[in-house]
């Protein structure tokens, strides 16, 4: 008798949305049930107010509505919200592919974002067109479209970032129990406690994709579709070896 495929559950960076995993959904979801929701104040959220617990808290929730137990995929932010989930979730999280988020967020690190955020918000269109036009001029008009089909929530960063900030990933991920997959750009800038992040996890592998930096599943989404689809297969079968 044959189990139903595992599902995967996609988790956005800051300011974006859950549209920014298209290539991941069309290509991971052939075989399986996938979701991408909108985090608090994000997409089709905002206004909402971002705290991880509510974060989490749709996680809970998003899972359940996929059958009660699925492999976590998060970027940035959203990496953050998976290692939060992993660890306050039990069971419910199957599995966790943590990209680009292997750096401790202290006030000091997040400063440039805050400030880059700032400027944006002070845009009549608080920042959209010039997000569009960055994100088109690194990967195309049609990518920069499909990412920003929902609005780049600037407004939304200080309150992500003030959650960040107050947030202990390497104690979170230490909780957590399963397998854990830290992916990570080999130019992002946020490697710089990848070591500390391997040696508190448990279960943990390293993935570097060369030559690319923060913003992986964008500039090689066949690779990141590929990984992604290998690491369910895996925590399906049950043939996850230990740290690698």
């Amino acid at each position: 008798m044959t189990h139903a495929p595992l599902p995967v559950l996609f988790l956005h960076g800051i300011r974006v949305s859950g549209t920014m995993w298209h290539p991941q959904l069309h290509e991971v979801g052939q075989r399986r049930p996938v979701s991408a929701p909108d985090l608090p104040g994000h997409g089709h959220r905002r206004g909402q107010h971002f705290t991880l617990a509510g974060a989490v808290d749709l996680v809970r929730q998003e899972i359940d509505d996929l059958g009660g137990r699925a492999l976590v995929v998060g970027l940035s932010l959203g990496g953050y919200v998976g290692i939060a989930a992993a660890s306050r979730l039990g069971d419910r999280v199957a599995g966790l592919v943590a990209m680009g988020c292997t750096a401790v967020p202290t006030p000091e690190r997040t400063r440039p974002l805050r400030v880059a955020g700032g400027l944006l918000r002070r845009l009549p269109d608080g920042g959209d067109r010039l997000n569009h036009r960055l994100f088109a001029a690194l990967w195309g008009e049609r990518a920069a479209t499909v990412i920003g089909e929902r609005g780049f929530a600037t407004e939304a960063m200080p309150d992500a970032l003030d959650e960040l900030v107050r947030f202990d990933p390497l104690a979170e991920v230490a909780r957590y129990g399963g397998p854990v997959w830290l992916v990570n750009g080999g130019r992002d800038h946020f490697r710089v406690d990848e070591q500390r992040f391997l040696d508190v996890c448990e279960r943990a592998r390293l993935v570097v994709v060369p030559r690319v930096g923060h913003l992986v599943p964008i500039a090689a989404p066949r690779v990141v579709s590929r990984l992604v689809s290998e690491v369910a297969e895996q925590v399906d079968d049950g043939t996850v070896s230990g740290v690698a």
